[in-house]
């Protein structure tokens, strides 16, 4: 192996190299949001077309899933999760429309506009199923 003749040159930049910032964390939640919507939403889809056309059996059977039963606590962690990947790639890609248009590539502005889109999606997530959910918390009956 052929030794550098300028040991001195820069080596190429690594992740050990770089500083985690929030506009890091915003573009891989951008990209795994995105991949999780597409491909969990699109397998629950599936199913759920399934058990549509399966019958009033199949069908009851995949709702249980979601409100109620034994399973009813993983249908709200997916339900939960989804929504919460919906409104974080939201969010992500307006910071992303506002980035094109030019605008917050300052330092600050793009730091605070990736701890925004983390907040504004946690935020619409909560009031999502605040607003969904509102019956059940607040008691009351149908």
């Amino acid at each position: 192996m052929a030794t550098p003749s300028k040991p001195d040159r820069p080596i190429s930049p690594h992740l050990s190299h770089y500083r985690w910032g929030p506009h890091m964390l915003v573009s891989i939640l951008h990209r795994a949001t995105g991949d999780g919507l597409a491909v969990v939403g699109a397998l629950l889809f599936t199913c759920w077309l399934a058990a549509l056309g399966g019958g009033k059996e199949s069908y009851d059977w995949f709702v249980s899933w979601f409100s109620g039963g034994y399973w009813s606590i993983l249908g709200y962690v997916l339900g939960v999760g989804l929504t919460w990947s919906l409104f974080q790639h939201m969010m992500s890609g307006i910071r992303h429309f506002f980035l094109d248009a030019g605008a917050n590539f300052e330092l600050k502005a793009n730091k605070t506009g990736s701890i925004l889109t983390i907040v504004g999606s946690v935020l619409l997530t909560i009031l999502f199923w605040g607003v969904l959910l509102k019956d059940v918390i607040l008691g009351v009956a149908k």
